[in-house]
This record gives structure tokens, sequence and C-alpha cells, in this order.
């Protein structure tokens, strides 16, 4: 599904637009993933293992927008992706359904003023109106400022998987699973 666009303004009074990315944005998304894999140790990926699949992504983004449940929520500054967040259906069986997987990214340059808070927002409200009871994710142990954000939106610690990341440098790095329970008023 495509969510309904909205407008965010920078600091610096530039307007960033927040909308689905779909297929048709496949190359902005390759392009920005490739980016963030460079600027920061947080993401799965390195440089080194390769350019992401173009086709694949153009795949997967037809496939969220025309999902009922799934979604995308993209930031833009004109033409440039600078921000991605997807939301997507832990699995399709009958006993997954109440959960969602939640991954983002933010160009360094943008992160700290509160596009990714906006984007996490807009995410969370979009999640419960398609009928996801929580939402999940992981973190890196050492991503502070992320960890800061998902607990001010909501986010609590569950658990952690040790060892999860082995840099470059051969140290590790634990994964923190963080998951958003909404109030549903049935039994926990």
């Amino acid at each position: 599904m495509r969510i309904k666009e909205q407008k965010f303004l920078l600091p610096d009074g530039r307007e960033v637009t927040i909308k689905s990315a779909g297929p048709e944005d496949a190359m902005k998304v390759k392009l920005h993933r490739e980016a963030v894999s460079v600027e920061t140790h947080f993401m799965a990926r390195e440089p080194e293992d390769g350019p992401f699949n173009l086709e694949r992504i153009k795949e997967i983004l037809g496939n969220i927008a025309e999902s009922d449940r799934d979604f995308m929520v993209s930031a833009y500054i004109g033409d440039e992706l600078i921000g991605d967040l997807g939301v997507t259906l832990m699995r399709p069986h009958v006993k997954y359904l109440h959960r969602a997987y939640l991954g983002m990214s933010i160009r360094l340059m943008y992160t700290g003023i509160g596009l990714g808070s906006f984007m996490m927002k807009t995410a969370l409200e979009q999640a419960k109106a398609n009928g996801f009871e929580q939402v999940e994710l992981g973190v890196f142990s050492d991503n502070d400022r992320a960890r800061h954000m998902y607990k001010k939106m909501g986010f609590k610690e569950y658990g952690m998987n040790p060892r999860a990341f082995k840099l470059k440098d051969g140290t590790y790095r634990d994964e923190i699973i963080m998951a958003n329970i909404f109030e549903t008023g049935g039994n926990a």
C-alpha cells in the first residue's frame, strides 16, 4: 500500500516529502541503501557485499505497493531519497498476522533533527491502522541514538542476540530485539 503524502520541515527550512517509495523509485532506493552502508556500520550490509540488485528491489517495492498491509515511509528532498523505512508482515501464517517487522535508514547528515521520529510516528500510526498489533525491529547494541529514538516512540527491549554482527575489524556487536506492542484490550 502507499501512505498518504506528508511534509516535514528541516531546521534549515527545506521541505522533506514523506511518501511511499514504489517500483519506479527502485534506483533511488538502491543508491540510498548503498550510500548508507558506507556511512555507518549500523546497516546489515557492507559495501563489500556488492551492489543491491535493482530488479529485486523493484520487485519488492512493487509487492509492497500492492499489499493491503505492508508499506514504505520514504523521505525525499526534491528527487533525492534521504530516508527509507519499511513495515512488512512478519510471516503470512495465522499465528503471525498481528506482527510486523520494521527496518529504517536515514542518511547521516539528516539524523538527529527529528526526521526519524516523524517517519517512525507515521509508520506506527499506519501499522495500527493496517491491523498490526505489534511492530518489531533489531538494532545494533552500540547504536545509542537509534535505541533512544525507538524507546521514545514506545519500543521496549525484549531480548538480545549475542554477537549477531561481526564487523570488518573482527569485533562483534549484539543485536537488541525491540517491540512496540499496541494496546488492543485483548489478553497479553
